[in-house]
């Protein structure tokens, strides 16, 4: 396997008691939602505007729910932006935005509507130019109010008089879903929904003032619709995590050694040490040089040296750790093997 390089990050927990100490690194896995190579252009549409048919029961929810003005429609906006913003990061996508009037929710608020139809996708990626249509396919904002009477009171010219004063209470929760429909295959590939509460706070001398002071919650609502998008995006493009290794310290000299040399960065010293008590007759510092030898490997992006070195721990030294290690590493390989092929476009 060709080498992978990694942005490591060195940051090692030391501790007199223990065998083993940390060494942190950032390894790239596949995305969440398996693509198509030859999905290159997705097609962005905003699907979860109500039709005409749902006219009756979205004003209904509206009134209910307490939503202001296009509430809905500029929340959705704003999660189209951060889908779009965070997906043309990426360099193996190209997003377009499409408009479709058939493209409705005739469903009810909040829940997923039936699909579109394969020949509605077919169309937009014609008329798009796109391998995909990404839809959002829900976006909708429930909120309810909760009134407390708080004791408190007032200055006068008589003095402080008591009253009850009005704490308002409000969540909103802020749903959105989509939709990746695979026009060339037609599939969906994914289906995945967010809900997000915001809550508020106000007082007032009556429940109506109270309330007026938390009605100005448009913008909080834009920027968690804007944040859902983005969250969305990342489940189509590679991620970064960040994991840590052990690898042993102690066993002979040479390990202290090694150590020291792993905590300045300076790899390759720690590895001539390790490689020298690769040959040790005690087994168990021969295993212990042979695990850290495979976490040098994986480091340096040699998956299958690695793999190799992990074995020979375990297989001729018994190394336990070397065995837990050895799975991390196959499943490694695999999720490479298929980020290479997602990247190459093969």
């Amino acid at each position: 396997m060709k080498p992978v390089s990694y942005a490591l990050l060195l940051g090692i927990i030391l501790s007199s008691c223990s065998s083993t100490q940390y060494v942190y690194l950032s390894v790239q896995e596949p995305a969440a939602v398996r693509i198509p190579p030859q999905v290159k252009t997705v097609a962005v549409l905003n699907r979860s505007m109500p039709g005409k048919h749902a006219g009756l029961l979205d004003a209904i929810d509206k009134a209910v729910t307490l939503e202001g003005p296009n509430l809905d429609k500029e929340g959705a906006s704003s999660g189209i932006s951060g889908f779009t913003d965070e997906l043309a990061r990426s360099s193996r996508f190209t997003v377009t935005r499409a408009t479709d009037t058939r493209a409705t929710n005739s469903g009810v608020p909040g829940l997923f509507p039936a699909p579109l139809s394969w020949e509605d996708i077919d169309q937009l990626c014609r008329d798009n130019k796109a391998d995909a249509v990404m839809a959002l396919e829900i976006f909708d904002t429930d909120t309810r109010v909760n009134y407390t009477a708080i004791p408190a009171s007032i200055k006068t010219p008589l003095g402080n008089v008591p009253v009850l004063e009005q704490q308002a209470d409000m969540e909103t929760l802020v749903k959105s879903g989509w939709r990746l429909y695979d026009a060339t295959n037609h599939l969906i590939l994914d289906e995945f929904s967010f809900a997000r509460p915001l809550h508020y706070s106000a007082k007032g001398i009556t429940p109506a003032v109270a309330v007026a002071g938390i009605m100005g919650r448009k913008d909080a609502v834009k920027e968690a619709a804007y944040a859902a998008g983005r969250a969305y995006a990342f489940r189509l493009s590679p991620r970064w995590l960040r994991v840590y290794r052990d690898y042993y310290v102690k066993g002979s000299p040479e390990f202290v050694i090694g150590r020291r040399f792993a905590q300045t960065g300076n790899w390759k010293g720690a590895e001539a040490c390790w490689n020298r008590e690769t040959t040790n007759p005690q087994p168990k510092i021969a295993g212990r040089a042979c695990y850290n030898m495979a976490i040098s490997s994986e480091i340096n992006g040699d998956l299958d040296q690695a793999i190799t070195w992990a074995s020979r721990s375990y297989e001729q030294y018994n190394n336990k750790l070397a065995l837990y290690y050895l799975n991390t590493l196959k499943n490694r390989v695999r999720e490479q093997a298929r980020l290479d092929t997602e990247q190459s476009g093969q």
